[in-house]
């Protein structure tokens, strides 16, 4: 698939002894390691092209300005979005999802309502709803989980009514491995008129994701979880939906007029960008995004679910009265 000596050379942590061992690092799941050539990026930036974004007229400002451009353009691709406008940057995953419930859900949910979620949920998917609910009393759903922990998409079914007002799952699980059927999930919360958030924080580095074929109303991830830099995460909105919302937080940048009477907002997705974005580091998140496409998502999966397999049978083998959780096929 790859040369993996190769691919260890462009991560000079890997360079490391711990314990007296060759550093073997496992903990993708919370956060990827970063190439070299993300770092130089970032070192680059700092020396020859800082100066704030969208504001200066001047050269330097200028290609500071394109560069964080220039990597919303890249994020639509790389996940399918049909226009630039609907890629919002934020400081991950979790500060995307609360934005959606501040917003969307602080906007348009009502006493009574009820958003569906499922029991494998990480924190930042179910924290934000729950803040919400000291502003609406809206209703969280779980669906549960089978044995091998994967969703009850019978129960999944069964649960929406006439109060079910939006759905928020992950797309793949951060502790089971679990990878959900979530365009399927998505289909079921349309065909009942409902939104749905995806937390694509674990599915973007190890599966292509295209927002248009899933028809995700909202999908979520972080740069960091993509060998890219921390600090920097995506919301993916539909147009229609980032126009009915109001701003996330106030500031520079997301406004169109200011004056003591009154502050109308700019469009979308600097409505929601408010104050000076982490644009250093934005723009080095596009070489973050070559790094994967050069090899391939589909070759890390592979290479991943090989260490897995290893990994799972070398337990049940050698550690008496082991369980696994997350058994299953779809990882």
């Amino acid at each position: 698939m790859f040369d993996i000596n190769d691919i260890r050379s462009q991560f000079p942590i890997l360079e490391r002894s711990v314990y007296n061992r060759p550093l073997v690092y496992l903990d993708n799941a919370a956060t990827s390691q970063t190439p070299r050539r993300v770092v130089e990026a970032i070192e680059k930036s700092y020396f020859e092209t800082k100066a704030n974004v969208h504001r200066g007229v001047f050269s330097v400002s200028q290609e500071a300005t394109e560069l964080m451009e220039a990597t919303r353009t890249r994020v639509q691709k790389y996940i399918g979005a049909a226009a630039r406008e609907e890629i919002i940057f934020t400081r991950g995953t979790t500060e995307a999802i609360n934005l959606v419930a501040a917003t969307y859900g602080g906007t348009f949910f009502h006493d009574g309502d009820e958003v569906i979620v499922t029991v494998m949920e990480h924190h930042a998917n179910i924290v934000p709803w729950q803040l919400l609910q000291s502003r609406v009393k809206i209703t969280l759903r779980p669906v549960s989980l089978n044995e091998k922990g994967e969703v009850n998409m019978d129960e999944y079914r069964s649960m929406f009514n006439a109060n079910t007002k939006f759905v928020a799952v992950c797309h793949t699980s951060n502790v089971l491995g679990t990878i959900n059927p979530v365009k399927e999930m998505i289909s079921i919360a349309h065909s009942h008129g409902v939104p749905v958030l995806i937390d694509g924080a674990q599915a973007v580095a190890h599966e292509r994701i295209d927002v248009q074929e899933l028809d995700a109303d909202f999908y979520a991830f972080s740069s960091h979880k993509m060998y890219g830099p921390t600090g920097v995460g995506v919301l993916y909105g539909k147009l229609k939906h980032l126009q009915a919302m109001p701003p996330y937080q106030g500031g520079g940048e997301m406004i169109d007029q200011v004056s003591f009477e009154k502050t109308t907002f700019a469009e979308p997705p600097l409505r929601f960008e408010a104050g000076t974005p982490d644009f250093v580091d934005i723009a080095a998140f596009s070489l973050a995004m070559d790094f994967l496409e050069e090899v391939g998502v589909e070759n890390i999966a592979a290479h991943e679910r090989e260490l897995t397999q290893y990994a799972t049978r070398r337990m049940i083998e050698e550690i008496p009265g082991v369980r696994i959780f997350g058994t299953s096929e779809y990882k």
